[in-house]
């Protein structure tokens, strides 16, 4: 019953922290790094990573089945979401840039309490810690570009 919970909660964070369609083609408009070659690949990269949060969280569960660790995953995936919708409310990449990195930090917390319960679960955060920088760059490099 846990793994209908978590799930649910995911993709109503995940549908309740979205931008529009208005306000996300300002957030296409704006130019990228040259180097950005991947950004296609983007959305997949997410997708893994959402599926790796949703195992973590329900490894996290059955180690330990503490709600505390739960809503720690839930704020984890609320600053995680809401990083395009605060780009595209805020029309600022230095906000995104600071949610992004709250989120990083966040989940390299949330990473070492796991580590007490659960081996796998913590592996499952490691996409996420070593991606999220990234995304974190990628914004702090586009800030250069649309000022």
């Amino acid at each position: 019953m846990a793994a209908f919970w978590i799930l649910i909660a995911m993709v109503a964070v995940a549908l309740g922290l979205n931008p529009s369609k208005g306000e996300f083609s300002w957030f296409l408009r704006l130019r990228r790094p040259r180097w950005l070659v991947f950004e296609g690949w983007i959305p997949v990269i997410w997708l893994v990573i959402y599926a790796c949060f949703y195992g973590s969280a329900l490894l996290s569960w059955n180690a330990a089945a503490q709600g505390t660790l739960l809503m720690g995953y839930l704020v984890l995936l609320v600053l995680v979401q809401s990083y395009t919708l605060v780009i595209c409310r805020s029309r600022s990449l230095a906000n995104g840039t600071w949610t992004g990195f709250a989120g990083w930090v966040w989940g390299i917390a949330l990473t070492l309490v796991v580590a007490q319960y659960s081996f796998g679960a913590w592996l499952l955060l490691l996409p996420y810690l070593i991606w999220s920088p990234v995304g974190t760059f990628v914004t702090w490099q586009m800030q250069k570009l649309n000022r």
